[in-house]
């Protein structure tokens, strides 16, 4: 089998970085789309491709498109389990300080994943369930996640998933959610202003150095979470997002 040197397994580097570029433009693309992201000789990618569909890496559709595979959903859930289950000690500290609902979320496919959460104590709190798919723009994850990215990634993102608007104080327009991005990035958190759900307002802030996009939030009920609650949330958020990304390090 071919060497790369040092680095690795060459044929297996170029099969995963097939992966990551179907992953990139969004899930589903052609052979010439591959070619153009790609030093590899056409003949390469389809001999690549064709390993990959048959181990149920990648499958063809009737189209002729190529799109990530189901085998990938279980490599997918068991690492984010592994993700979530480092995290948790960390979610529990911010509950524990803050009394309200922790998250953990990662970027799949255009879209936020949450990996993690532990619930806060009150009965009336902020509940989403692990293995829940959320867009980027309306959540406090995802812009924290979008505000790593540069504004022309963004806006291919949004091209390919749209922005629909699930409150009425969803961000709706690209040119708004950009706006917002400045703001992420100035203040280095995010805030999901009722945009996922009426009455529920929510701090986030990336993992820094994560082996994945990941984001950590702190939410519940706009009559808890208010501007005094931000002061204590957004350094308890720093401090465990820095945890959580040093534990990562040292599993890695």
């Amino acid at each position: 089998m071919a060497q790369n040197g040092a680095r690795g397994v060459q044929s297996v580097e170029r099969a995963l970085e097939i992966l990551e570029l179907i992953t990139d433009v969004g899930g589903e693309v052609t052979l010439s789309e591959l070619s153009a992201h790609t030093d590899l000789p056409l003949p390469t990618i389809h001999r690549l491709l064709r390993t990959l569909v048959g181990r149920g890496y990648a499958r063809q559709l009737p189209n002729r498109r190529y799109s990530l595979g189901a085998k990938l959903i279980r490599l997918g859930e068991v690492a984010g389990s592994q993700l979530g289950g480092a995290a948790t000690p960390y979610l529990k500290e911010i509950v524990d300080t803050l009394d309200e609902t922790a998250n953990m979320a990662i970027l799949e496919s255009d879209m936020v994943v949450y990996i993690a959460q532990v619930p806060s104590k009150h009965s009336m709190r902020m509940f989403t369930e692990v293995g829940h798919r959320a867009h980027l723009h309306d959540t406090g994850v995802g812009k924290a996640i979008l505000g790593e990215l540069d504004d022309a990634e963004v806006r291919r993102i949004v091209e390919r998933t749209g922005m629909p608007t699930p409150t009425p104080k969803s961000l709706g327009t690209i040119d708004a959610l950009l706006d917002e991005l400045a703001r992420v990035r100035e203040r280095g958190y995010s805030i999901d202003e009722e945009e996922q759900e009426l009455g529920v307002r929510c701090f986030s802030m990336i993992v820094p150095d994560a082996p994945t996009p990941m984001a950590i939030s702190v939410s519940g009920p706009v009559s808890r979470v208010d501007d005094t609650f931000a002061e204590r949330a957004v350094p308890t958020l720093r401090d465990a997002a820095a945890k959580i990304s040093k534990t990562l390090a040292q599993q890695g």
